[in-house]
């Protein structure tokens, strides 16, 4: 294996976010690919901010040759009833429509903050079911995120559990290592998870340990996320991230820093950080550049 190739390969997992880029959307997918990046995660303003409209933003993405990690993201969706469940049922297809134009297969939906949405769990998983249903016909798979600071599905125990109850084949749940490491959640109920119903992980740190108040997680979420490697819990993403491969996890991380601070910066300055984490994670800690023997895992769902 070359050191072109090695490095290719170590990259292949990761992708990066752009939320956390400034600019027009070509130069960030411009900035992501010289980077070395391969892969995109976007967001529904991507589209709709787009000068010529949203479907020339999504030619744009596909002409980039990038692959579209996935789209987000879909909130308040579940647990609502009459005319605000007819509304968001809306919202959805739509949403779906553009995941569908961008070539996505993943549209992430996060778990509800509304005061009118049910705490019922078995309502939520059929809300679940069928936004899962919404989008078969174009295949595209739901994943679910139980946000720090949700209503309802805070943890994303609490998220594995409703989507079990959904039971629904292209539903499954969205980690991400900053509501993980903001609920303070055991890393160990990560072993309990079926692997095939991980659809995306998100990965960033933050400057100071874990914040106790809403009001405080609300804050370092929009402004001090770092990339990983840059923050105070290393030991706790590489336990993640290790856990994760021991759990034969195959699918894509994607970077997702908000940080006021990066989006005042040159795009191949932030790029080249996550440049740099991405190496960290495949060569160090994942040991993607250079596989032992015996220790290649076929990525049967990349490739399908």
């Amino acid at each position: 294996m070359t050191h072109a190739s090695s490095l290719r390969h170590a990259l292949a997992d990761f992708g990066m976010d752009t939320i956390t880029l400034a600019g027009p959307l070509a130069a960030k997918l411009d900035a992501m690919q010289a980077a070395g990046f391969t892969q995109v995660m976007l967001k529904a303003n991507d589209l709709v901010g787009h000068a010529a409209g949203w479907q020339a933003a999504a030619r744009e993405v596909r002409a980039s040759g990038l692959r579209g990690t996935g789209f987000q993201v879909l909130r308040d969706f579940e647990g609502l009833s009459g005319h605000l469940h007819q509304y968001k049922v809306e919202i959805a297809r739509t949403m779906l429509e553009m995941c569908a134009a961008l070539g996505c297969d993943v549209l992430l939906a996060c778990s509800s903050t509304s005061t009118h949405a049910t705490q019922d769990l078995d309502a939520i998983a059929r809300d679940l079911r069928k936004l899962a249903m919404l989008a078969i016909p174009h295949g595209i798979r739901i994943a679910y995120e139980g946000l720090s600071w949700g209503r309802t599905i805070n943890e994303f125990t609490t998220a594995w559990d409703v989507v079990r109850r959904a039971d629904c084949p292209n539903l499954g749940v969205c980690l991400d290592s900053f509501h993980i490491l903001a609920a303070n959640t055991p890393l160990d109920a990560i072993d309990h998870i079926d692997p095939a119903k991980i659809f995306l992980v998100q990965l960033s740190d933050f400057m100071w340990q874990a914040t106790p108040t809403f009001e405080e997680r609300m804050a370092t979420a929009r402004t001090y996320r770092v990339f990983p490697g840059e923050g105070v819990h290393t030991a706790q993403l590489v336990e993640m991230m290790l856990r994760l491969d021991a759990l034969g996890y195959t699918g894509d991380y994607s970077f997702e820093v908000f940080n006021d601070d990066y989006v005042q910066m040159p795009l191949p300055f932030v790029a080249e950080r996550a440049r740099r984490s991405a190496l960290w994670l495949g060569e160090d800690v994942l040991r993607r550049a250079d596989p032992l023997p015996n220790q290649l895992r076929l990525r049967d769902r990349k490739a399908a």
